[in-house]
């Protein structure tokens, strides 16, 4: 029999400098190995170049769209008070805003809707915060019911709403002329302030109130504000208008400003009911005067603009203002 041949010896590990040594002398002098570093710095020229451009910039497409942009809103409304002030034949004239002032109803007709729409806001938002801040806390399944509830009026038509209030205004005084009711039917039609355009504005309202009051309280934490402020004793009051209210007001902000843009331009429910807000007025003279009508117009979008100004001042100013001690706190801390 052949000579069996003795077991190979075990093989010893490599000493660390053996390691080492074998590793320098596998890795290629170049630098062409598989590590991603040499390789990163063999790439070519090129590619640093490319990937330094950065992103386009929008600038020329942005200044275009903006163009455009002032160009469809400030167009009408720079032709609209050049067909004020220019009259053929005689020239630039400042005649429609000189007798603006002292035109009859004007003043009248614009405090009516001012007062119109402060109602609709203080009536819109006493019945949407608690409301919200109910749902919100106690029963998080209505919130589908009352989000339909809120947005029907956008589906009935404002024709519909006013035929049917004129309706019930005609029935009530006849039906009711020997009830207390009778004189309720006649204080809501009162010309100097309708109490029911405020009504009904109110109902216009409630879609846009309801949006922006939820996406408010959907940004913040309502159970956790209202469980902290009640297990430190404050009561519901204290709580909806001390600790509520002031993390909202961006949101009430932006109620009112949408509830007094739709009141001050709001014309067909207030004219087939029969009264004269500030819309109403401006399209009665438009007839007879029509370019104190337009110069009305134009005086109505500045006077509504600066209202809109003053409002989303008022809801961000504050905020900014409250959260700055924070900020300073934390610097310091």
């Amino acid at each position: 029999m052949a000579a069996m041949n003795p077991p190979a010896p075990p093989a010893q590990a490599a000493a660390p400098g053996d390691l080492q040594a074998e590793d320098r002398t596998d890795r290629p002098v170049g630098g062409t190995s598989q590590d991603p570093a040499p390789a990163a710095a063999s790439a070519p020229t090129g590619t640093p170049a490319r990937q330094g451009r950065g992103p386009r910039r929008p600038g020329i497409w942005r200044g275009a769209v903006l163009a455009l942009a002032g160009v469809y809103f400030l167009g009408p409304l720079l032709a609209s008070f050049v067909f004020t002030v220019h009259v053929p034949g005689q020239g630039i004239t400042f005649e429609a805003y000189s007798e603006l002032l002292s035109a009859d109803g004007f003043t009248e007709s614009l405090l009516l809707s001012l007062g119109l729409a402060a109602a609709t806001i203080a009536l819109s938002l006493l019945l949407a915060v608690p409301a919200l801040v109910a749902v919100r806390i106690g029963s998080p399944r209505l919130r589908p019911v009352v989000e339909v509830m809120c947005m029907l009026p956008l589906v009935v038509p404002p024709i519909a709403l006013v035929t049917g209030i004129s309706t019930v205004l005609r029935w009530g005084p006849e039906h009711l002329s020997r009830t207390p009711l009778y004189q309720t039917f006649i204080a809501v039609q009162n010309e100097k302030f309708p109490v029911v355009l405020v009504l009904a504005y109110t109902v216009l309202a409630l879609p846009f109130v309801y949006r922006s009051l939820d996406a408010g309280m959907r940004a913040v934490d309502v159970p956790t504000l209202v469980e902290a402020a009640r297990s430190c004793g404050a009561s519901w009051p204290y709580v909806v208008l001390r600790v509520l209210l002031p993390n909202l007001r961006a949101s009430l902000a932006g109620a009112a400003f949408l509830t007094l843009a739709l009141v001050l331009g709001e014309f067909t429910i207030a004219s087939l009911l029969g009264f004269q807000p500030f819309a109403v007025w401006i399209v009665s003279i438009s007839g007879a005067q029509a370019r104190m009508s337009v110069a009305v117009s134009i005086l109505s979008l500045l006077i509504t603009w600066l209202l809109l100004i003053a409002l989303s001042r008022a809801g961000t100013t504050p905020s900014t203002a409250a959260t700055a001690p924070a900020t300073t706190s934390r610097k310091e801390s």
